[in-house]
């Protein structure tokens, strides 16, 4: 229902839109100069305040509406049976809800079926009372433009008005949103390290990773808590997959922006950006299936010893992973160097490979050191692979033939565990926001890189 009002509001907003474009219309009459905005303006005023109006009602009235419902179903489940804990009144509401959709309850008795019967009569009132209410307060506007529509009307500026007051609302969400991530971090890592007494020298520095084995009454051991392994994993990983993407992607780019034709430009581009759309549990099969056992029987032939799941699997395959996203921003900022400069070093009788070389790739810099960041942050942040073709255990080495793990799988296994989730959110909250300084601190190191070989070349 929700679905269907927000399609009927727009679509009120698109009638509104003519109208108010027609009436504009009428009122220039023979001449239509002696508007202050053109017609289209006032259409798109209307659209704007329309669409604005029944959206914001259909927000709020929905949301508010719905917690009052809840609370009030909650109130009567404790006042019926005021025994019940917070978990169990949930449940309760839950199999009410269940039998009034039709669906089949974990138990029935009459205070779920009062609740159920009364959850149907709500649920049609709060549905079909909110899109009322949108589609009105949709139509008041409309018509309130309509209405204050002449000749001296100001559309063009009150609509430009309306559009930069909601990318200014997207900008503040945007980064209200990173603000609350950024938070609940730090509080989450601040409740870990309280959880440990203060011990943080454990966790930076300490080589055992198993937070969950020594769990005593909610207290974490401060001495299974060390974080090493794992980022040392993450690195390891991380390395391996970056010496396959970075040159490959970028003698890609490079091949691909000066020297193949356009024919061949034509389909390889496509082709290899297909490896961008494959998803990352593929490769993880591939690398799981194909290529670790292929590693381990290869080095059986040579005397070498290569676990099942090894770094060096993982690596590869998320290099190959990489590739895409290294050579085509690659390729897009090597074709924005511009032709003058390498026309300068062929009239001083360079060659095309020193003029890629010496000329090209030095002005590209700035944009090659961001898709290989970009690639750095994709292999950070991957966590298939590395579950299917690493491993899960927490080892401290820097055999690349040997099985380890990464930050994000042991998020993932923190918080998709059956351990309380108040216990293990503060390993993985703290794993997390770590991860994030790490990354900051790369991201401020590569901007600064930019910024002093891009003043070269404006």
């Amino acid at each position: 229902m929700f679905g269907l009002t927000l399609i009927a509001v727009f679509v009120l907003g698109a009638i509104f839109y003519t109208a108010a474009r027609s009436r504009a219309v009428t009122i220039g009459g023979d001449i239509p100069q002696q508007l202050h905005s053109r017609p289209n303006y006032h259409g798109l005023l209307a659209f704007l305040l329309a669409s604005l109006a029944g959206l914001a009602v259909l927000v709020i009235v929905w949301t508010a509406w719905g917690s009052f419902i809840e609370s009030q179903f909650v109130a009567h489940i404790l006042d019926a049976q005021p025994e019940l804990s917070p978990i169990e009144v949930e449940l309760v509401l839950n199999d009410a809800r269940a039998l009034a959709g039709g669906g089949i309850a974990s138990k029935t008795d009459a205070l779920r079926e009062q609740i159920a019967a009364e959850i149907g009569g709500q649920t049609v009132l709060h549905h079909y009372g909110t899109m009322a209410l949108s589609i009105l307060a949709a139509a008041l506007a409309g018509l309130w433009c309509l209405k204050s529509a002449h000749i001296g009307w100001r559309a063009r500026n009150r609509s430009e008005t309306v559009i930069r007051r909601i990318l200014a609302l997207m900008a503040v969400i945007a980064v209200a949103t990173t603000g609350g991530i950024i938070l609940s971090l730090i509080f989450e890592t601040l409740n870990f390290f309280n959880n440990i007494d203060w011990q943080v020298h454990k966790f930076l520095f300490g080589t055992t990773w198993s937070p969950l084995s020594g769990v005593q009454a909610g207290k974490l051991d401060p001495e299974k808590v060390g974080a090493i392994p794992l980022f040392a994993g993450t690195l390891l990983i991380t390395v391996i997959a970056m010496l396959v993407a970075t040159p490959i992607g970028l003698f890609a780019a490079i091949y691909l922006s000066d020297f193949a034709s356009p024919k061949v430009r034509a389909w390889a581009k496509p082709m290899l950006e297909i490896l961008a759309g494959i998803p990352t549990v593929v490769y993880g099969f591939f690398a799981a299936i194909t290529l670790a056992p292929f590693l381990r029987n290869s080095g059986e032939s040579i005397g070498l010893s290569i676990a099942s799941e090894s770094a060096l699997a993982a690596g590869i395959v998320m290099g190959i992973m990489i590739i895409p996203f290294i050579s085509s921003l690659s390729d897009d900022v090597i074709n924005a160097v511009p032709q003058s400069l390498r026309d300068g070093s062929y009239g001083l009788g360079a060659t095309k490979a020193e003029t890629i070389r010496q000329v090209v790739l030095p002005a590209a810099l700035p944009g090659i050191v961001s898709a290989v960041l970009l690639g750095i942050s994709r292999a950070v942040g991957e966590t298939m692979i590395v579950v299917m073709a690493a491993g899960q255990g927490a080892n401290l080495t820097a055999n690349p033939l040997e099985a380890v793990t990464t930050v994000t799988v042991q998020i993932v296994m923190l918080i998709t565990g059956d351990t309380e989730a108040s216990t293990a959110a503060g390993p993985a909250f703290t794993l997390g926001f770590t991860l994030f300084c790490v990354t900051l601190l790369m991201n401020v190191v590569a901007q600064r890189i930019v910024r002093k070989y891009r003043e070269l070349y404006d």
